[in-house]
């Protein structure tokens, strides 16, 4: 296969509040697309409720060829490729299986900006994370697996309390 035709994960930024319709648009278009979601209870004046919501606010993960590049910009609600320098950036495919596993077991974690300090290279051994490696750091005194999204600049700590890991 060569590389024009090969598909790659993106990372799309979306009008404020727009993450659903654009993921219905561009799986209508029959491109694959990823919105990860968390389950989330809203309190209103009235009522409790449990609604889905974005995980990285104005963010959608999208995998095509470099063919459709130009082919996105027909969806309503998309800004622009998440990019370094000017040139979208590739997310790796083990960014994202990570991240859909993690929300897949509804394990606890959260998406936090910024870069951490360099820690402890590891492999998850067991549990829905089983062959991801990460950096791991102490947080509040729980095992937390960090799994940089460099990319997009976000990074995903899963916490690992149920899980075995072995050092790199």
């Amino acid at each position: 296969m060569s590389k024009k035709n090969e598909s790659v994960w993106y990372a799309l930024y979306t009008k404020s509040r727009a993450e659903k319709k654009v993921h219905e648009q561009l799986t209508t278009m029959g491109i694959e697309a990823y919105l990860p979601l968390k389950k989330t209870l809203r309190q209103w004046s009235d009522r409790k409720k449990w609604v889905e919501t974005p995980v990285i606010s104005s963010y959608i993960f999208i995998k095509i060829p470099q063919a459709d590049y130009r082919r996105v910009f027909e969806v309503n609600g998309v800004v622009a490729y998440v990019s370094y320098k000017g040139v979208a950036c590739v997310i790796p495919d083990n960014d994202i299986m990570a991240m859909k596993r993690a929300i897949e077991n509804q394990m606890e974690f959260t998406v936090e900006a910024g870069q951490v300090e360099k820690g402890q290279q590891i492999t998850v051994t067991s549990g829905p994370l089983e062959g991801v490696e990460g950096e791991v750091m102490d947080v509040k005194g729980n095992k937390k697996i960090i799994l940089r999204i460099n990319h997009i600049g976000f990074i995903l700590v899963v916490n690992l309390d149920n899980a075995t890991f072995k050092k790199v």
